[in-house]
């Protein structure tokens, strides 16, 4: 592919040297999280980065989805996040796929156990409803669990504000076109609703949003004589939360939240179809509480979820439509309490229950829920440990009862040491169990003798800051994979012979060197010996961030995705080598009413590049978006 825009990348690079990847508040002083070990904990205690997206940084992403703010974060990488809305999005943080990636919601663990894999789609959630997203890149199966092998993306949706009415109205439309098209038309549009408040002790926030996107054919049909057709995605999304402030120190909330997604679907790549759809729906309720003490911090969650697949699919062998119908269910209790033993010393002690199950009718059989079930009771138990003269450890231990595959134990080692307030070194040692999914064990491609996956981690990084005129954090990362489960034939799901690793470094800058502009850059290496999943070699980021103007915010985003091998195994049976790509992307905010009233406009792919990101499927040109958010 024609390299069109190097020159560009050139000169881009040259402009913002030394400046930091999108939407990533690095470190501060005093700076709190919480995924590290789910209770807050200053930023300067934890031996491992955590890129957060504060409801600030929100504000100037109106418009935008949770897949495309996620894959501007170093180590992330989203297949399909520049494909069509319908497309299938994969995320790998640090070379891994996505099953070893967790997702929280609130604090509640999100899967789908219907999948092949159990990844929860990212296309169920809606921008609109999140306040906060807490990125932890590196294994944390000690704190959370099978699944938490690489990463875990920590979401906290928007709460109830303080007076007791509050809505929020906010509506965008846009251009959905290819490369090859330059249309106009408003081919996607996006309306989200919410009310909340608090009156005395009792809060509640509900919020509807839905999304049509028209305009683009999933598949490329590059290869064809004739124009593929359009396919369609339509997201709803309603959520509704109860919550009740028993004293200071206790409080309850009840959730409910529904999510469906109905799309078109292509036959294939460079293959076009007007018959193939499908939908998904997901329901959950749960339960969420906190109780504080004088020593410390008693948690619950307790949350039921189900979701419903179904699609039609062409059958050309048959000339007919077949059928497909799966149902995921999951059961999560996690009990979890800090008590601090002293101002240094902390320990956290938690209980994890969790049951899933699977069922499914399709044309090449049935899975039955009452085989395809298992259930995990792991107790794990961490401490922490924040001296007074800068040293500082996390060290955990996980023991996993699986249902199926007996018992584990996990483990992790992470201390860190701040030289001064601005300076620290962080390093982690870690391991992680990821059980084979119900579809892997009894689908008709399953096999009942997969053993489990297991993987070993190491870090080590550095974090350092001066000032709020620059910040830095860099990270070298290593895994080894064992077991990894495959599909080598497409006739049985196998357990990879040897080990496959990955390394790379990941590293991010901040630099406020002129009044009201930010430079900020990411970048980020990964290097897999096997199961390479479309993975750059090297990711680039830039973003520089404009406030000069009164009530207005300006942004240029520049991304270099590097060279990518996919290994064709359905095809020609040997490695495929995709060529960089650069994207550039302009956003304006002006807020009319001040807190009240603002409107948004962006520009996507700037330069209309042509790129492939998955081989056989279409990707977005110049696209254009306007909105308005209105709060009273």
């Amino acid at each position: 592919m024609k390299k069109k825009v190097f020159h560009l990348s050139v000169l881009c690079a040259c402009f913002v040297f030394s400046t930091v990847n999108a939407q990533e508040k690095m470190e501060e002083l005093n700076e709190v999280v919480v995924t590290a070990t789910k209770f807050a904990i200053k930023k300067e205690h934890v031996g491992k980065i955590i890129y957060q997206i504060t409801a600030k940084d929100l504000i100037n992403l109106k418009g935008q989805t949770v897949i495309d703010v996620l894959d501007n974060i170093a180590g992330i990488q989203i297949n399909g996040t520049n494909s069509s809305a319908g497309k299938n999005k994969s995320t790998y943080i640090r070379g891994g796929r996505d099953r070893q990636v967790l997702v929280l919601i609130d604090g509640v663990p999100m899967s789908d156990p219907s999948g092949v894999t159990t990844t929860y789609d990212l296309r169920l959630l809606t921008l609109s409803q999140i306040a906060s997203i807490e990125v932890m890149n590196g294994s944390a199966s000690t704190l959370y669990g099978s699944g938490a092998a690489t990463g875990v993306i920590n979401i906290k949706l928007k709460q109830a504000e303080s007076k007791p009415f509050t809505l929020n109205y906010q509506t965008s439309v846009g251009t959905n076109n290819s490369q090859k098209n330059s249309s106009l038309n408003l081919n996607e549009i996006n309306q989200n609703a919410s009310i909340n408040g608090t009156i005395k002790k009792f809060n509640y926030f509900t919020s509807i949003n839905t999304s049509k996107t028209n305009g683009l054919s999933e598949a490329s049909d590059v290869n064809s004589t004739s124009k593929f057709e359009k396919d369609n995605f339509l997201a709803y999304n309603a959520l509704i939360r109860f919550g009740y402030q028993f004293n200071s120190n206790f409080e309850v909330k009840l959730f409910s939240n529904y999510d469906k997604n109905i799309y078109d679907y292509d036959s294939g790549a460079f293959s076009d179809s007007e018959i193939n759809d499908g939908e998904n729906k997901q329901q959950s309720v749960g339960i969420l509480s906190n109780y504080n003490y004088s020593k410390g911090s008693l948690k619950l969650v307790a949350s039921y979820s189900k979701i419903d697949r179904m699609f039609n699919s062409f059958n050309g062998w048959t000339n007919a439509t077949d059928y497909y119908d799966y149902t995921g269910k999951t059961y999560v209790l996690d009990v979890v309490n800090n008590y601090k033993f002293s101002k240094e010393f902390q320990v956290i002690l938690g209980l994890n229950y969790q049951e899933q199950s699977n069922s499914a009718n399709s044309p090449y059989g049935n899975i039955d829920e009452n085989l395809a079930k298992n259930t995990i009771i792991d107790p794990y138990l961490t401490g922490v440990y924040n001296s007074s003269f800068g040293f500082n450890m996390n060290a955990g231990v996980r023991f996993n009862n699986h249902s199926e595959y007996g018992n584990h134990v996990v483990y992790n080692v992470n201390p860190s040491y701040n030289f001064t307030h601005n300076f620290r070194l962080i390093s982690t040692y870690s391991t992680a169990f990821i059980a084979p999914s119900t579809y892997q064990l009894f689908s008709q491609y399953g096999n009942i003798n997969l053993n489990p996956e297991e993987n070993k981690s190491i870090e080590a990084g550095l974090v350092y800051s001066k000032s709020k005129t620059f910040e830095i954090n860099s990270v070298f990362f290593y895994r080894e994979e064992d077991n990894a489960i495959i599909l080598p034939d497409y006739i049985t799901y196998q357990n990879a012979q040897g080990t496959i690793n990955a390394k790379g470094f990941e590293t991010d800058v901040k630099i406020n060197a002129l009044k009201n502009i930010t430079f900020r850059f990411g970048y980020t290496y990964t290097h897999k010996s096997a199961d390479l999943d479309y993975i750059p070699k090297n990711k680039f980021t830039v973003l520089v961030e404009i406030n000069s103007i009164k009530n207005t915010y300006v942004s240029v985003r520049f991304k270099n995705i590097g060279d990518r091998t996919y290994f064709d195994q359905w095809g020609t049976g040997s490695n495929i080598s995709l060529e960089a790509y650069n994207l550039v992307d302009l956003y304006t905010s002006h807020q009319l009413i001040k807190d009240k009233l603002s409107v948004f406009a962006q520009v996507n792919n700037l330069l209309n590049e042509d790129f492939i990101e998955t081989i056989g499927y279409t990707t977005k040109g110049r696209n254009f978006k306007i909105g308005l958010d209105y709060r009273f």
